[in-house]
């Protein structure tokens, strides 16, 4: 097994052009707004108020290079796997035997979204944790999100390809024999899908949903709510909470799926327009009370825009749900459960589906709902803090959770 002392790879750090800020700097003070009356509280989309503010302090305030100094703290890596640019952020872990763990982010993610639980993972000792599980943590980036730089040559890129990359980066490149994953969004099928193709090399998943692998099959697969009316005689809460569902989901799903190509245009060109996309997906997704900067502040949330920026990385990873339909998921083989490694999940309660109130109730409905039967799942949990970005909205509950689906498990 790889350990800390006999890494395979030369440490690469990232590094953002003078040019590609100075350019960043000048689209920014070119920036024409649009009008927007009667937008104050957020019902027709990102409000020019609350977006003029945040791109001024992009333009004369943020400091990129002092969140390369933070990113760079880590150990980062590129290399080619299958012929496909990779790169990766590295923690080497503290402990007896620690073993290797791949965590993927999801959309409009960037691997930076792991920051807050690598170090515990890692190093749980220094966290007030047990030393015996430590994790030797791996954080790639998915191809065309972000570094190392623009996806060509993989227009077919989605989840289940990316899974085979992983495959062969952690088995092959790396050496690992078996391995741990993790994942949440985008990020957690392609997770499921190693626990699925790859179940006798990983020692288990823990994935932030329990979606389907199919999810994206079919022909209405953009349709959030699966062509299912509301109806007259669904009780008030019920009805309630599919149509805020649908303002949350339906715009994404449907675009990125049917028309991301369009809108890539004006977002690779447009930094304003890149962040207001971005902006509006983190402050519906994140259980944030009304108050964005409670969960991330504008330093965060323009370190995570700036990564999709500087790499003109806005297309290709839009192209994952399109091509997840495209190219639709077929099984490696017919077993049950269909992902037969060991899985944990982490579900909160701001996505609980309509019907469902308490974190007690989201893991019942789970066990004994359809999706249960897809996953062979030994540790599932549910948290009343924390939305869809839960490794950094409440990263001790992540962290907590993630350890005990990999308890007994190890070598």
């Amino acid at each position: 097994m790889t350990n800390a002392h006999d890494f395979p790879l030369e440490p690469t750090p990232i590094h953002v052009s003078d040019e590609v800020l100075d350019d960043l700097r000048t689209r920014l003070s070119m920036t024409r707004p649009p009008l927007d009356e009667g937008n104050e509280d957020w019902s027709y989309g990102v409000p020019d108020s609350s977006l003029r503010e945040l791109v001024a302090y992009w333009r004369d305030g943020y400091d990129w290079r002092k969140a390369e100094a933070a990113i760079n703290a880590y150990e980062h890596y590129r290399t080619g796997v299958a012929g496909v640019p990779v790169h990766f952020m590295r923690k080497p872990g503290r402990g007896p035997r620690p073993i290797p763990l791949i965590l993927t982010h999801g959309w409009p993610w960037t691997f930076w979204h792991w920051s807050k639980v690598i170090d515990p993972l890692a190093d749980p000792a220094a966290f007030g944790g047990d030393a015996a599980d430590a994790f030797d943590v791996i954080v790639p980036s998915l191809p065309g999100f972000g570094f190392p730089g623009p996806l060509t040559g993989f227009p077919d890129v989605n989840f289940w390809k990316v899974a085979d990359l992983w495959h062969t980066l952690m088995t092959e490149t790396l050496g690992h024999e078996k391995y741990a994953a993790g994942g949440c969004d985008i990020g957690g099928i392609v997770t499921s899908q190693l626990g699925h193709k790859y179940a006798d090399e990983l020692y288990g998943i823990h994935i932030g949903s329990g979606l389907p692998l199919d999810f994206f099959n079919g022909p209405r697969a953009w349709d959030f709510a699966r062509n299912r009316p509301l109806t007259d005689d669904q009780p008030a809460d019920v009805r309630a909470r599919i149509v805020e569902q649908d303002h949350r989901w339906a715009s994404h799903l449907a675009v990125h799926m049917l028309d991301g190509a369009t809108l890539a245009h004006g977002l690779s060109d447009s930094p304003a327009g890149l962040l207001a996309w971005l902006l509006e997906r983190w402050n519906a997704w994140s259980d944030n009370g009304g108050d964005l900067e409670s969960v991330f502040s504008r330093d965060d949330l323009l370190t995570h825009a700036t990564i999709f920026w500087a790499n003109n990385s806005i297309a290709t990873s839009m192209r994952y749900y399109a091509n997840a339909n495209r190219y639709p998921w077929t099984p490696a083989h017919d077993r049950t459960p269909v992902v037969q490694a060991p899985v944990g999940l982490t579900f909160v309660t701001y996505e609980n589906p309509p019907g469902i109130h308490t974190a007690d109730e989201r893991v019942r409905a789970f066990e004994t709902g359809p999706q249960a039967g897809w996953f062979n799942h030994v540790n599932v949990n549910a948290h009343d803090h924390g939305g869809h970005f839960i490794p950094w909205e409440n990263p001790e509950a992540w962290v907590g959770d993630l350890r005990r689906t990999f308890r007994g498990r190890r070598p």
